[in-house]
């Protein structure tokens, strides 16, 4: 009897398990089939809304196709919501001015005088409350019945393009012209050119206000007299009589800067006021620049930035309790476009006068080591040595096979299928039965930083290769130790798979503290007429928290001081700097002999 009390029991829980799992399959079957018949019936409601929205249009005169307070001006509103079946429903409809090539363009040859040939109507219907639905556009062209006349406004073309010039599609453009009549507003983006034309617009003397966004953009404008610019870089846009007006604004992915204040012991100094100040101006006379501004970092020393503009950007202190001893990477700090990048701030308790001396390379801008700089003032002097740098290589014209990195021409191996010696001085896919190799690489020497080290950016000459090549035609991957003979190469995120793409990027913090240091680098092209070239390849570093090539004098006397500046492989500088109260800062280039 109890054996069959638990048999009966099994059964039991066994039985309750597969109805579970059938009715869970069953539930999830129907709700998929729900979700289907919903998704389909909003599809049929949007389709209704558009042919709705369309029989409209072709019911209006063609002067009344436009937008409320837009331009073309009309009576169709730039957004609106409409329920239907108890979903709310937003419209949002563009209108384009089109210049048909068919007759001529204005500005063109042939010319066209009267430019607006016919109407683009652009209706996108979104519903927030519908799960899965996407973002529907409907289009249709809107002509006139009647014969064209001579136009009497202009034209205004809007080009968005990003830091290497390219063309940026998708961004968000706003146009205000306030001064019109009625005034009107535009709010379309560019096409997968860049490129924004609008056509038929009234002619006005600085009368178009161009704001150019997109998300995770930085924004570009004009500016007038309803901003704080005096002397703006980039005016309202003017539009003239029959004429086309071209205007460019740069955009391009933000980036996030990472700040730290620690001492050159690598110790971090909490709560250091700091200034933040762009290179590129909004105005000027006075100069304002487009970006300033003053911040702190936090009780552990850090300070996070986010959505910076790529830029070259000056730091200083203003804290009241410390001098700046040097910076890593040096100033000024070039900050690239979709890019995340430390950044140190090396701090020493203010010490009277005080000056910051930078030695850099007069060609490469780069930080140079083991140079020797003097200050002399009335027969007394003070001698300190910048600290390594960088390593770089710019030539491969010499043979493979060497291990250590010596002979600044050799490297230690490669595929056979890169150029090293046409010309000196680069490198480039080879050249076989007349064409480019689709694909090339090599590893160099091995870079002695003498000691366990800090690494901070991979850089190369030039950072821009030809579209043709593809994305990507240039990568990297690096690979260090400390015993000079274990060598796994890595990318930006510390694994075999990835490849450093873009210039001045952070090298992976798996290579701290280690000595050694390797690079391959993979040229590709995906056009057999172009090749990618590299010309210069370089890495940042220091030892612990020393900053390359800086040096900081303190406790100076007020006056007048010689500065002598040494280093092998390069002209002697002599000059001469002025001390007064507080910190100051000069950068010396010396020029290789």
């Amino acid at each position: 009897m109890k054996a069959r009390q638990g048999s009966t029991l099994l059964e039991t829980v066994v039985g309750m398990a597969v109805f579970l799992l059938v009715a869970v399959s069953l539930y999830e079957a129907v709700s998929a089939a729900y979700r289907a018949v919903r998704l389909s019936r909003i599809q049929v409601i949007t389709a209704a809304l558009a042919n709705e929205q369309f029989e409209l249009v072709r019911n209006m005169s063609y002067a009344d196709v436009g937008i409320v307070n837009g331009l073309p001006s009309g009576k169709i509103p730039y957004q609106q919501t409409l329920t239907r079946s108890g979903i709310p429903f937003v419209l949002t409809s563009t209108i384009r001015n089109i210049d048909d090539p068919f007759d001529g363009t204005l500005g063109g040859t042939p010319g066209d005088t009267s430019p607006a040939d016919y109407k683009l109507y652009e209706l996108a219907i979104s519903c927030a409350d519908c799960d899965g639905f996407p973002l529907t556009k409907f289009t249709t062209n809107v002509a006139p019945k009647s014969l064209e006349t001579a136009s009497t406004n202009g034209a205004l073309f809007i080009q968005a393009i990003d830091a290497n010039g390219q063309a940026v599609a998708g961004a968000n453009v706003k146009v205000i012209n306030a001064s019109a009549t009625p005034p009107f507003t535009i709010n379309d983006v560019t096409n997968a050119q860049g490129s924004l034309q609008l056509v038929d617009v009234p002619p006005g003397i600085n009368a178009y206000n161009v704001l150019v966004t997109k998300d995770g953009y930085s924004v570009d404008r004009t500016y007038g007299d309803e901003s704080s610019i005096v002397n703006p870089l980039k005016p309202h846009g003017t539009v003239a009589l029959q004429q086309v007006t071209q205007m460019s604004f740069a955009i391009d992915r933000t980036s996030t800067l990472n700040v730290s204040s620690v001492t050159d012991t690598c110790n971090p100094v909490p709560n250091v006021d700091v200034s933040l100040t762009g290179a590129k101006l909004n105005g000027t006379n006075p100069d304002q620049p487009k970006f300033s501004g003053a911040f702190a970092t936090d009780g552990v020393g850090s300070l996070q930035l986010p959505a910076l503009e790529w830029d070259s950007y000056q730091v200083l202190l203003t804290d009241a309790g410390y001098d700046l001893a040097g910076a890593i990477p040096p100033l000024p700090l070039a900050l690239s476009p979709n890019t995340t990048q430390n950044f140190q701030l090396i701090v020493s308790p203010k010490a009277g006068r005080s000056i910051l001396v930078t030695v850099k390379d007069g060609a490469t801008q780069l930080p140079l080591t083991d140079a020797s700089v003097t200050l002399t003032r009335n027969g007394s002097f003070q001698t300190l040595i910048t600290n390594r740098g960088f390593m770089r290589q710019s030539d491969w014209s010499g043979a493979s096979g060497q291990i250590d990195f010596i002979d600044p021409k050799r490297y230690f191996s490669g595929d056979g299928f890169l150029e090293t010696e046409n010309p000196d001085g680069e490198l480039r896919l080879k050249t076989l039965g007349g064409v480019y190799s689709s694909y090339g690489q090599l590893e160099s020497s091995s870079f002695d930083t003498g000691s366990p080290s800090n690494y901070y950016q991979l850089q190369w000459l030039p950072s821009d290769q030809p579209p043709l090549a593809g994305a990507n035609s240039v990568r990297f991957q690096l690979a260090s130790n400390n015993d000079n003979e274990t060598w796994l190469f890595t990318g930006p995120d510390g694994t075999p798979g990835t490849y450093y793409a873009a210039s001045n990027t952070n090298i992976h913090s798996s290579h701290a503290g280690n000595r050694y240091m390797r690079y391959k680098v993979f040229l590709s092209t995906e056009n057999e007429s172009v090749t990618p070239n590299i010309s210069d390849i370089s890495f940042t570093y220091t030892s612990d928290c020393t900053p390359p090539g800086q040096l900081l004098f303190a406790n100076l006397d007020a006056g007048t001081y010689d500065v002598d500046v040494v280093r092998d492989g390069y002209q002697d500088h002599i000059g001469t700097v002025d001390i007064s109260d507080g910190w100051h800062q000069i950068d010396i280039l010396m020029l290789p002999n």
